[in-house]
């Protein structure tokens, strides 16, 4: 009889790969890792991007700014007080072809816009130690036909050739210890009328002083009259 044999059953053995989870981590966070650098390369040209693009926004500001200086530079201005008759003695004695007496010293008669900027330059003239005051501003064409007629030394233009006729022109003078001075011979009226012509036209205006024909405490809107009444 033959004896059975004995069958050893297979001995298991150790699985020693490493678990199917383990596996996917070797996989996925090398992966990420990967993922995790293009995202800061990316990153980097795109604040790259936002840098190159800073001066635009920058520039967007300062037009800002600007637009903020602008609405605070149009503040409306209240023009000063009219002056006695005998602020004006002086003058109507020193010049009396010009009848300062009876010139139109009305701040209502001339172009709103227009007395704006002047009052601006009074402002700034008044910063630099001088303070000017209004001899004539609106003149009727009769009047300035008046004057005309006396000569080329009084005025050259006629009646509706001066820009006084639509409010566009004023005459301003230096004021000093309550007296209007007008002597071109008065250094000191002179000093204010040379800051008069640099205020003047840093606002944009002309002055008279430049002219062959020299006014110098004149100052007025830039461009022809055509162009001007055209705009109006």
């Amino acid at each position: 009889m033959a004896l059975p044999v004995a069958v050893e059953a297979p001995v298991p053995v150790a699985d020693t790969s490493p678990p199917r989870q383990q596996r996917y981590q070797w996989v996925v966070w090398p992966l990420l890792s990967l993922s995790l650098v293009a995202l800061g390369v990316l990153a980097v040209f795109k604040m790259g991007g936002y840098y190159y693009q800073s001066p635009d926004y920058v520039a967007q500001d300062y037009q800002q700014a600007g637009r903020i200086k602008q609405t605070l530079l149009e503040e409306k201005l209240v023009p000063p007080p009219p002056l006695p008759p005998t602020a004006f003695a002086d003058v109507q004695n020193q010049m009396p072809s010009l009848d300062i007496a009876h010139a139109n010293r009305d701040w209502s008669h001339m172009n709103p816009a227009f007395v704006q900027t002047v009052l601006r330059v009074m402002v700034a003239m008044r910063a630099r130690g001088f303070g000017m005051v209004l001899l004539e501003g609106y003149r009727s064409p009769e009047r300035q036909n008046a004057l005309a007629a006396q000569g080329n030394h009084v005025t050259q233009a006629k009646g509706g050739q001066s820009k006084h006729q639509y409010g566009l022109a004023v005459d301003l003078a230096p004021m000093r210890n309550g007296k209007v001075v007008i002597s071109e011979r008065d250094p000191w009226a002179m000093q204010a009328y040379q800051a008069l012509g640099e205020e003047a036209q840093a606002a944009g205006l002309t002055w008279g002083g430049n002219w062959s024909f020299k006014d110098y405490g004149h100052i007025e809107q830039t461009g022809s009259l055509k162009v001007l009444l055209g705009k109006k």
